[in-house]
């Protein structure tokens, strides 16, 4: 249900979910990430809000891309924060899944009926034959290539605002921690884990995962 963005979200959760004749019919709610439009933040804390008041329920991101396509702009790494500042707020606040709106397109930013052409994490020059890998590809891959099916998230806090992390227990045993640094400025930081730390840092507007098996 629902299925759009997270502006108003908590709204037709309230309508449908406190409704017990209709939530037993609805698995969750999908959302998107287009509340920016008019000018303002990601209202990622509304997706808690749902969390909260409806635990049973699941929330699953089921559309985002980067819009006004340009190819100059195939390494835009900016884009590629979009991706992972979504991806840590939107699973910290309980999200169960998350899917890009175009995983490949063209040279164009299409194909596209309504010609609303969008970057994707993959393009294809189609005239040359081209495979353009774009950062954001990078970026959903420290999620997708670590964070494994049926794990579970645990909680993860920072200390510094300019650091976005979760972690996740996979079933294997592992423990899988994104970390991603928003600042213009390299960041060293210690990751504790029960009573054992380690010091690390991340480079300048930067994504990493940390494995601990």
């Amino acid at each position: 249900m629902w299925d759009h963005n997270r502006d108003l979200i908590n709204h037709r959760a309230n309508t449908i979910f406190g409704d017990p004749e209709a939530a037993k019919y609805a698995w969750g709610i999908g959302f998107h990430w287009y509340e920016t439009w008019t000018g303002g933040d990601p209202m990622f804390d509304n997706l808690g809000k749902v969390k909260e008041s409806y635990p049973t329920k699941n929330l699953l991101f089921t559309e985002g891309c980067v819009e006004s396509f340009s190819a100059e702009r195939y390494q835009y790494w900016p884009n590629a924060e979009r991706y992972g500042r979504s991806m840590i707020n939107d699973f910290n606040q309980g999200t169960v899944g998350w899917t890009d709106w175009n995983i490949l397109l063209d040279q164009t930013g299409g194909p596209n009926h309504v010609g609303n052409f969008c970057f994707a994490p993959i393009h294809v020059d189609t005239n040359v034959g081209d495979i353009i890998y774009t950062p954001s590809y990078y970026y959903i891959g420290h999620f997708s290539k670590f964070i494994r099916p049926n794990a579970k998230r645990v909680s993860t806090a920072s200390s510094r605002s300019p650091l976005l992390s979760t972690s996740f227990l996979n079933e294997d045993g592992s423990l899988a921690t994104v970390v991603m640094n928003q600042s213009d400025n390299e960041i060293k930081y210690k990751l504790y884990v029960d009573s054992k730390s380690v010091e690390l840092s991340i480079q300048a507007h930067a994504m990493q995962t940390l494995l601990i098996k």
